[in-house]
């Protein structure tokens, strides 16, 4: 099946393009950008499943504990543990299928870190502590970490010139519809759970999270190395994997790279996973009274409606029981009441917190894709500049703001559009910033090192809630907090290199 799909990169584009840039691409163009963007699609769905499941899969694992307050102090914590080792697993897993990406080409390290995510997330399901649930969420991180370093590295080096930044950033952009499946299928799965249908449904996300591994098959038959990769083979600049980070570290201008391109990334890296991707656990936090209101309300209503004055009245001790937080007295029939109710309360609040989720990733898309679009009018660096502010104000004006429903609609893909940009920027700008050989392993240390950072984020979080915890809503306070680290990448960005217009470093 090679012989049907022609090889192509920039080398063999030295023709001037005038027109849409995509109209300078080629069927393999379109299949390398196709078959990258799948596979960072179905690794940001995993990574959504695990963020959208986390609140429900901690409350399970940690069902022995009655006290409630207690139970949704503990989840939150161990939730935050699970995130950081999740992306600790990512950074390690960056590091090494970077240098392998450099060492043993683009599209055999993609095969090995599909099918590591898939098997892994799978795994997931069947965990029965938040210790070996957070043992299979480093293992999902280290082949999610090497997918991305591997995926752009290998469309910036089969693109035309003229299309690069744009396939990037579409590259990029369309990882929004795999978080916004995760979130459709968190959607489908809490009506299902609100109706009876299903319990646990988050082992239920993590089995589909195993299916991506399917895209390997296709990887395998038809994807090749690309010329730019081989011919650095041929000529013998392929470093061994030992001697790649020297040669990244031991040239000063590559390490430069290398050292700001990372201080870049933290910002964005630690902003949304320590604060952007806490907006579906703000959403399911300032819903959940009013939410088990309404549907206890309800409950009464259909209760007194039939004429059932019994349950009627053990609802409405239920009731007062989960106001004052005093469930251990509870009699065997009221918790029986209880659990009857639970499964309508999680569902409701997972068809919020779903929501919230689509409106940050439908503004994600546009955030992401847009950068590609403006950098190539004002440059790389004034385009991150822009973004950065833009992140920290508008995820401000979140945590600090979200109370009603419509708020989701409006405040989240408006702070969506502005994190997420900053994605599509690495995407662009990273491969700009470093020769061939040492591309894979370069953009994964700028993107996944910063991550060994980012996976301290969520515990300073930890930390921030327990500071805030007199406050009503402590997780408000430590999210604005947070926010500040939006702010360093402006210091970084006056040392970075311009790249608009330069050609990729040989």
């Amino acid at each position: 099946m090679h012989a049907d799909l022609p090889t192509s990169g920039p080398a063999s584009s030295a023709t001037v393009h005038t027109g849409p840039w995509y109209r300078a691409l080629n069927r393999y163009h379109w299949f390398v950008l196709v078959v990258s963007a799948l596979g960072w699609l179905f690794d940001c769905l995993d990574q959504q499943l695990f963020i959208l499941a986390r609140p429900a899969a901690m409350k399970d694992l940690l069902s022995h504990i009655t006290d409630m307050k207690l139970l949704e102090s503990e989840s939150q914590k161990y939730g935050d543990i699970a995130t950081s080792v999740f992306i600790a697993g990512w950074a390690t897993g960056g590091l090494i299928f970077g240098m392998l990406g450099d060492r043993i080409g683009r599209a055999k390290t993609m095969l090995i870190t599909i099918l590591m995510y898939s098997l892994f997330t799978g795994l997931s399901a069947l965990s029965v502590s938040v210790y070996d649930f957070a043992f299979y969420r480093f293992l999902t991180g280290l082949g999610v970490g090497g997918e991305f370093a591997v995926g752009v590295a290998l469309v910036a080096e089969v693109m035309p010139a003229v299309a690069r930044p744009y396939a990037l950033s579409l590259l990029q952009a369309l990882s929004a519809f795999g978080n916004i499946s995760a979130a459709l299928i968190n959607l489908g799965l809490g009506v299902a759970e609100g109706e009876g249908f299903v319990t646990s449904p988050w082992r239920i996300m993590f089995c589909i999270g195993a299916l991506p591994a399917l895209l390997t098959i296709v990887i395998r038959r038809n994807l090749k190395e690309p010329e730019a990769w081989q011919r650095s083979r041929a000529e013998g600049r392929v470093v061994s994997t030992t001697e790649t980070y020297r040669e990244l570290f031991g040239h000063p201008v590559w390490r430069r790279h290398a050292l700001l391109g990372l201080a870049l990334a933290c910002s964005g890296v630690i902003g949304l996973w320590a604060v952007g991707f806490y907006v579906p656990d703000l959403t399911r936090t300032v819903q959940t009274k009013p939410v088990t209101a309404a549907i206890y309300a309800s409950e009464i209503q259909a209760a007194e409606t039939a004429g059932n004055t019994a349950r009627v009245a053990a609802l409405k001790q239920v009731q007062e029981a989960l106001a004052a937080n005093q469930l251990e007295g509870l009699s065997s029939e009221l918790q029986a009441v209880k659990k009857s109710v639970d499964p309508k309360i999680k569902g409701r609040l997972t068809y919020y917190q779903s929501f919230s989720s689509i409106a940050i990733n439908i503004g994600a898309f546009c955030g992401m894709f847009g950068f590609g679009a403006l950098s190539q009018r004002i440059g790389r660096k004034p385009t991150f500049a822009i973004a950065l502010v833009a992140a920290f104000v508008s995820t401000v004006t979140v945590f600090w703001t979200l109370q009603d429903l419509w708020q989701i609609f409006v405040l989240v893909p408006i702070m969506g559009f502005c994190q997420l940009s900053l994605f599509g920027g690495y995407a662009v700008y990273f491969p700009e910033l470093f020769p061939t050989r040492l591309r894979s392993t370069g953009v994964s240390f700028c993107y996944n090192v910063g991550r060994f950072v980012a996976a301290v984020g969520p515990l300073v979080k930890m930390w921030l809630n327990e500071v805030f915890k007199e406050t009503a809503e402590p997780l408000r306070y430590a999210g604005v907090t947070m926010c500040l680290v939006f702010l360093v990448g402006l210091v970084v960005l006056p040392f970075l290199p311009e790249t608009l217009g330069k050609p990729l470093p040989e």
